[in-house]
């Protein structure tokens, strides 16, 4: 728990080095730390300790990427970790996403992080990378997104959709493999593409 939150601030600290300065940022999302207290005349000889958020709770996102609630696309916090997550995307090349975004106002807190398989620099997460999948397909940049000039998820999901669509169109007797193709399966496929 305390590794993945203190990997999560550390993301979180460079993040806000580039997004501060810029004009009309504001405030940026802070994870706050958590740490590891070793108790040996108690019971429980391990504890973790983090600062008290004090106001209303807010779950910014889910562990999984969906959207939750209004507060996450329309208030200010809301949109600025909905960019905090595009840009960890964006500078890990699509290998770690920081996920389960919550907290009080711009002080977050109990965050995951999804990685690839193979992990990312030696890091593993504590969430599947479907979650990163589902960011890559629902997330939806807003003007923080812009101005940090991070590239738009949907361009890139659209030509690589369009790609594979062109492919299977492509291949002989199409129209029998897609009927092969059971309806359950084709309705997953099928909530993917129409995000786009």
């Amino acid at each position: 728990e305390c590794y993945i939150q203190n990997t999560a601030r550390e993301y979180a600290k460079i993040y806000a080095a580039e997004a501060e300065p810029l004009e009309g940022f504001g405030e940026v999302p802070e994870i706050i730390p958590i740490f590891l207290v070793h108790r040996p005349g108690n019971n429980i000889p391990y504890a973790t300790v983090e600062e008290e958020l004090v106001g209303e709770f807010v779950k910014y996102s889910v562990r999984d990427g969906k959207e939750v609630n209004f507060l996450r696309r329309d208030s200010e916090a809301g949109q600025k970790c909905c960019t905090f997550q595009h840009w960890v995307y964006e500078k890990t090349n699509g290998s770690l996403l920081v996920t389960d975004l919550q907290g009080v106002g711009m002080k977050l807190t109990d965050v995951g992080i999804a990685t690839l398989a193979k992990g990312y620099k030696g890091f593993k997460g504590n969430c599947s990378i479907s979650f990163i999948e589902q960011f890559r397909a629902l997330h939806q940049c807003n003007k923080y997104c812009e101005m940090l000039g991070l590239k738009s998820l949907r361009t890139t999901h659209q030509k690589q959709w369009k790609a594979t669509s062109m492919k299977i169109k492509n291949l002989p007797n199409s129209s029998t493999i897609k009927k092969a193709v059971p309806k359950k399966a084709r309705e997953a496929r099928d909530f993917i593409s129409s995000e786009h």
